[in-house]
């Protein structure tokens, strides 16, 4: 009968305990095993009080569903099954209704769920809050704001596939209505140490790997970016493809949020513009070289990319080579430059790289902000979600500054937590009246006072170590930590007091042990001092500042001149340190509600329960500490109303309805049920039970006591139904008898009927044959009479016939008798003239008669009228070869002529090109038979439509033979640049793609020759006559696709106006002049990275040497 039960509380069909509380016995094992039961039964939240358990199912699970967000919403927390869902809703309501600011803290470790626990966040407040077309764009813009940071700010680890590698705080602001107004997201320490580095099986941050997957052709053209991720030093290759995710889609996913959220279309083309340019920082490399006064300094090996970088950023090439050769140092009035080696080169590549991207991370959240920040200046209320990292604890020392900034963190939030918890738990006692009792627990303060105290802590001292003059490494901080901390219980070093007699060879010489709340933790103090400098020097933000990039100028606002500052920046340590103290001041005003995130494997795999890697997660998350917090007063506390509720079935006084007050009658069931007064207190809104097992006794008193209740209704309702079946019975009995009477007496009418029918038919049949027999006598007798008269009637006929038939036969035999006599008589007299000229008239008709034979058989093998069919019916007879050759030959004429009417005179102009084309290029050029099926169409660009075209258009009066895009040759290193080509009646043009401006202007005179290869490529050379103002920069070198028609019209156009053929030379290798130099221009065979695309490199001064597939 518990199925067919209202479920009102998550005691209901209960899976193990939902809420930890109350759970008995209480220890590791138990609390293990509890979560295990319920993860095995598809039950991933559990609570300890108002704080929610949530483990990593690692897939999907129906239970976010719109009909769940309805179930949960404005139910009791305690009302239905644990869910994220529930404890959405408490705060929500909280906030709605009583007018509270919430915060609701997520942590965990990477891969434990956290940012999926704060979308659902996000997403049920979305669903139970207002509607209207305002209040759904300031919703859309909050949820799409995920994506586009998690593009910038996460990656996959060997933990999680989509990590957060920053810290996010988002403050969503209300009107007093409940209804969203905007948001404000804080960011804290980005791993920008990723951007250069990557461990073994990890990838870089998640934006790199769209761009190259997702982005157009084009669009990675104007990046200057290829698709191969291993063209680029910055991206690990062994992790660059993850199975279930779609880089390219989620690009264009990226892309519609930042329109959503309000990125205008140059913003989002500088963002990735920026994010080109530190990607391709990773390849530039340095080689050393010594100058004359001894000093090592630093050059870069290829300068392309180099080059490359400050197209995209707009910065003088030779100020950021500079600024990678050489630093410059201020003191005071005085400049020292000094030369950079290798490694410091390195050094200043990759801080450059790590500063831009971290600096673009920083200045996406302030846009964002700007965005989604509420419009209005009414007062507003604040839900606060943070989801930021969880307690890191790496293996063989590999804990850096990174894991002891990031275990920091967590130590304020343990400690806020206990106290917020403590303080909650107090207040609540304070506002039922209930009295106070002392509650003992691990204070963690001391710990946070050993990393942040302002004197002695080890931030200060880290700082201080930054700051000092003299020589600064890590073993000289580690010696300071020495110094200081030695007699700190919760510092431990191989030269600290605290752990000079535990004899511990576990613990390396440069490595340092703390005491966290969590457990040990082991930090390697190598890379310390260097990562809390972050150290950027200052030619490298003056040179950022001079780029005519908005973006990158914006980002770097020390590198202006007029605003040089000498004093320091501060160090990451003391700026995280000032987020961290901005935070907890923020928390505390703000009502708490915590998720504690799980991740019960390491594999990413469903259905798979790690008890060692669980319980480890819940030792440094504290969580049976704060079960044991929660029940160190009373372990369960529920209101009056609900209580009563829920077990007046126990007492007969409360059952089934109690008329007083609801206390009164939870007095009333205690005092009856007999419970110890120590195991209960009495507030003025709310029961207060001390220990589980009071809770879990009454639940077993109410089950006997539901299935007493069942067992009742149940003999009840038996009864009724018997009762009902008996009256049913008797009712149908009387029924049946009545419709059985009925039915006799219908039978019997019926017999009788039928009978009566029979005999009516038996008579009436008898009556019908006498009358039939009467009429068929009467029908036989008229019918012999006609027969009789009819056989007369023909006897009569058939002898007339006869008759006349043998008077014809007579006349007809005279008639023959007299033709034959007749013939006879002519035949005598003509058969003279006969004779003498039948042989040639017999010779005329047989002659005839062939004739027509094969003029008849030509008209049915007529072959096509296409021009090209060479098909001929064969020659019948061997007197008729002249004239079958003759007809053959008019009907070949005959047939050209009608397929030439069809001709317009453009298309005759097209096949003249053609003829000349073939001339030219027909078994000389390899390109040649492919271009024979393509028409000559000559304006490829609509110059006079493109408004981008239109200062050409201007400047250019004559008619436009050719217009086509061609890649000039650049001699200094072989690399093509886009052209717009344009052949006129009188001149040469070259002009630029992008605005339309022209670079070069030739007349047709001072075109001497066109040389070009005989393979299958589209490179040629235009030679300009010697001595002539266009050919003061030399020949040039082009390349089209389209080259057969250009090279035809060239000669033709040439031709028409000069009167002079043009010389097309052909040939693997000729001269081309460039400036005051001739280089070689050599074509050979060779495989091509880029498919069948030919590819030109400069080899020497005198060579420039094309691939061709």
């Amino acid at each position: 009968m518990a199925k067919m039960e209202v479920k009102t509380s998550l005691l209901d069909d209960m899976i193990g305990v939902g809420d930890m509380v109350l759970l008995e016995p209480l220890n590791e094992d138990s609390f293990i095993n509890n979560l295990k039961k319920r993860f095995d039964h598809n039950e991933v939240y559990t609570y300890i009080g108002s704080v929610v358990i949530s483990i990593n199912p690692y897939r999907s699970l129906p239970i976010y569903t719109p009909e769940k967000v309805e179930e949960y919403r404005n139910r009791n927390f305690y009302e239905l099954s644990p869910h994220i869902f529930a404890l959405s809703d408490e705060a929500y309501r909280s906030l709605r209704d009583q007018d509270k600011d919430q915060c609701i803290l997520i942590t965990g470790e990477s891969g434990a769920g956290k940012t999926e626990a704060s979308k659902l966040v996000m997403s049920y407040v979305a669903a139970v809050c207002g509607k209207g077309a305002e209040v759904n764009q300031v919703k859309e813009q909050l949820l799409q704001s995920n994506p586009v940071l998690e593009a910038f700010g996460n990656a996959k680890t060997v933990r999680n596939d989509n990590s957060s590698r920053f810290g996010k705080y988002m403050d969503i602001e209300f009107d007093f209505k409940g209804d969203p107004l905007g948001g404000v997201i804080s960011n804290y320490l980005l791993e920008k140490s990723r951007v250069v580095k990557q461990p073994r099986g990890e990838r870089n941050f998640h934006i790199f790997y769209q761009i190259l997957s997702g982005a157009s052709e084009e669009f990675l053209c104007k990046l200057k970016l290829e698709r191969d991720f291993s063209r680029y030093n910055y991206l690990g290759l062994d992790s660059a493809k993850v199975n279930g995710v779609d880089d390219a889609s989620n690009f264009r996913t990226v892309r519609n949020a930042m329109q959503i959220v309000g990125f205008m279309d140059h913003e989002t083309q500088s963002v990735f513009e920026v994010v080109a340019a530190v990607l391709k920082l990773g390849n530039i490399e340095f080689k050393p070289e010594s100058r004359a006064n001894g000093l090592d300094e630093s050059k870069i090996k290829d300068k392309n990319e180099l080059k490359e970088i400050c197209e995209l950023t707009g910065i003088d090439q030779s100020v950021l080579e500079r600024a990678f050769s050489f630093r410059t140092v201020e003191a005071k009035q005085e400049k020292v430059s000094t030369t950079l080696n290798v490694a410091q080169a390195y050094y200043a590549r990759d801080a450059l790289a790590k500063n831009l991207y971290s600096r673009l991370f920083s200045w996406l959240v302030t846009r964002i902000n700007e965005s989604i920040k509420a419009q209005t200046k009414v007062r507003k209320k604040v839900m606060g979600v943070l989801d930021i990292y969880g307690f890191e604890i790496f293996e063989n020392a590999d804990n850096s500054f990174e894991q002891f900034i990031i275990n920091y963190c967590n130590e304020k939030l343990q400690q806020i937590f206990i106290e917020l918890t403590l303080k909650e738990e107090q207040e609540e006692y304070i506002r039922e009246g209930i009295e106070w009792t002392n509650i003992e627990y691990f204070n963690n303060a001391i710990i946070c006072d050993l990393i942040e105290n302002n004197q002695t802590g080890i931030l200060a001292m880290l700082d201080e170590e930054c700051l000092r003059p003299g020589t600064v490494t890590d073993d000289t901080f580690l010696e300071k930590l020495n110094q200081v901390c030695a007699t700190h219980q919760h510092f431990e070093s191989r030269m600290s007091k605290c752990s000079r007699f535990l004899n511990d060879t576990s613990l390396p010489h440069s490595c340092f042990r703390i005491q966290h709340y969590a457990g040990k933790v082991m930090y390697q103090v190598e890379g310390f001092v260097d990562k809390n400098n972050d150290l950027l020097y200052r030619d490298l933000s003056q040179a950022m500042w001079k780029a005519n990039h908005s973006l990158i100028k914006a980002l770097f606002p020390e590198g202006n001149p007029a605003k040089i500052n000498l004093k320091r920046p501060p160090t990451a340590g003391s700026q995280f340190k000032a987020s961290v103290a901005t935070l907890m001041k923020n928390l505390q005003t703000k009502n708490p509600n915590y998720i504690r995130c799980i991740k019960p494997n390491d594999k990413k795999a469903a259905h798979i329960f790690n008890d060692a890697l669980v319980c480890h997660q819940i030792r440094y998350l504290g969580l049976l500490e704060n079960v044991r917090v929660r029940r160190a007063g009373y372990a369960f506390r529920q209101a009056y109303e609900p209580c009563l509720e829920r077990y007046k079935m126990l007492c007969k006084q409360t059952w089934p309805h109690w008329r007083g007050p609801a206390r009164a009658g939870v007095e009333v069931l205690f005092d009856e049920l007999g419970i110890p007064e120590e195991e209960f207190s009495f507030g003025r809104s709310k029961i207060f039970i001390r220990n589980p097992r009071t809770l879990f006794k009454l639940e077993d008193l109410r089950k006997q006591r539901l299935e007493d209740l069942a067992t009742l209704i149940e003999k009840i309702y038996r009864g009724w139904k018997c009762r009902t079946r008996f009256l049913l019975m008797k009712k149908s009995q009387i029924v049946i008898a009545s419709w059985v009477r009925r039915h006799a007496q219908q039978k019997r009418y019926q017999k009788i009927k039928s009978s009566a029918i029979v005999v009516q038919s038996y008579i009436r049949g008898w009556k019908a044959r006498k009358l039939l027999r009467e009429l068929k006598h009467l029908k036989r007798c008229n019918e012999a009479a006609t027969i009789i008269a009819a056989y007369w009637h023909g006897t009569q006929a058939r002898r007339e016939l006869k008759r006349l038939k043998e008077e014809a036969r007579r006349k007809h035999a005279v008639a023959v008798i007299w033709a034959y006599w007749l013939g006879l008589k002519v035949r005598r007299e003509y058969r003279k003239y006969f004779r003498a000229n039948a042989g040639r008239k017999i010779y005329e008709f047989t002659l005839q008669r062939l004739m027509q034979k094969y003029f008849l058989e030509m008209k049915k093998k007529m072959p096509s009228l296409s021009p090209i069919d060479k098909n001929w019916p064969a020659r019948p007879y061997l007197f008729l070869d002249s004239t079958h050759k003759e007809l053959k030959r008019i009907f070949h004429l005959w047939r050209c002529k009608k397929y030439r009417d069809q001709f317009t005179d453009q298309q005759k102009l097209i096949y003249e090109e053609k003829l000349e084309a073939s001339e030219l290029f027909k078994d000389k050029k390899a390109l040649y038979p492919a271009s024979v099926g393509q028409p000559f169409q000559g304006a490829y660009l609509e110059i006079s439509e493109n408004p981008k075209y239109k200062k050409l258009k201007d400047a250019v009066d004559e008619k436009i033979i050719i217009a086509e895009v061609v890649n000039k040759i650049n001699r200094a290193n072989g690399k093509a640049t886009s052209r717009i080509f344009l052949l006129t009646k009188n001149n040469v043009l070259l002009a630029d793609q992008k605005n339309g401006t022209i670079k070069s202007e030739v007349p047709l005179g001072d075109v001497t020759k066109v040389s070009m290869s005989s393979q299958n490529d589209g490179f040629f050379a235009v030679h300009l006559k010697e001595g002539s103002e266009a050919a003061t920069k030399g020949d040039f070198l082009l390349s089209s696709d389209h080259l057969i028609e250009m090279a035809t019209k060239l000669y033709r156009t040439t031709l028409s106006q000069t009167k002079q053929k043009l010389n097309i030379e052909i040939s693997d290798e000729f001269l081309v002049q460039f400036k005051q130099d001739k280089v070689c221009v050599k074509f050979i065979q060779g495989s091509q990275k880029n498919g069948n695309i030919p590819t030109c490199k400069r080899k020497n001064n005198r060579l420039l040497e094309v691939a061709v597939p």
